[in-house]
């Protein structure tokens, strides 16, 4: 679990863009383990939400900057070891809240997304509910998928924090901080979708972030796609109560 979170805020770190607290050293303690990051006297990002929106927005465009760069120094002597992302996916799983979400490499996303993001968490419920409902429900949506990407284009791997809601972002005096990442590559569009669950964040953190980077075609549609994840992972953490929640949404998105 901790593994995953100290590379996740080891990664968000080494691109200078969004703030995290530094992870110093993970620790054995009691049969469990410890992650010692450094100290941020952290309040509310109320103040900070434009910056907060253009730092995730830079986070975001990092990796894709990365390929124009290494592009046009292809032709250049001793250029070092491509640093450019071009999968879906990280070098370990991470965890949303307990429950760790898988993050396998592949070339495409809707298929990074589907195997290793939903089926995770279906599975999940499938082992522990034995629910056929959304089995069912499921299979209907799988074929639907490609209808949420039309005329996307291209997506470029972004490093997202994979789990970026309002109870994982604050500030201290210097600005905006985010943490307890649940980082991996996958669609810039994902953090956004989960930034709208559990209370939202101001709209001025929407407003810098696509000042940025524009919504493309879909844009929401899509977020209710990633969403999914999110109440899926709920269903996963505090039980079948959510079920009926998550079947409305799954039969919202077959329509």
């Amino acid at each position: 679990m901790f593994d995953g979170e100290n590379a996740g805020l080891r990664a968000i770190m080494a691109t200078e863009t969004a703030r995290v607290p530094k992870p110093y050293k993970l620790v054995d303690y009691k049969g469990g383990a410890v992650l010692v990051m450094e100290y941020m006297d952290m309040d509310r990002v109320g103040q900070y939400a434009s910056t907060l929106g253009e730092s995730i927005a830079r986070m975001h465009l990092h990796n894709k900057y990365l390929k124009i760069k290494e592009e046009k120094e292809v032709n250049r002597v001793g250029c070092g070891e491509s640093r450019y992302v071009d999968k879906f996916g990280f070098d370990m799983p991470t965890c949303c809240g307990y429950v760790p979400t898988g993050n396998e490499w592949f070339e495409d996303w809707m298929t990074f997304f589907a195997r290793q993001k939903l089926q995770h968490q279906i599975d999940a419920i499938e082992k522990t509910y034995g629910d056929r409902d959304v089995m069912e429900l499921w299979s209907h949506l799988q074929r639907k998928l490609p209808e949420f990407f039309k005329n996307l284009g291209a997506v470029t791997p972004a490093l997202l924090h994979g789990d970026l809601t309002k109870i994982n972002v604050s500030g201290d005096s210097e600005g905006p901080v985010v943490f307890d990442p649940a980082a991996f590559y996958g669609h810039s569009e994902y953090d956004l979708a989960s930034v709208d669950m559990f209370g939202g964040f101001d709209p001025l953190f929407f407003t810098a972030y696509h000042n940025v980077i524009p919504k493309a075609a879909g844009f929401d549609r899509r977020a209710r796609l990633y969403q999914l994840f999110n109440q899926f992972n709920i269903w996963n953490h505090f039980g079948s109560a959510y079920k009926e929640q998550v079947l409305g949404a799954m039969k919202d998105l077959l329509q």
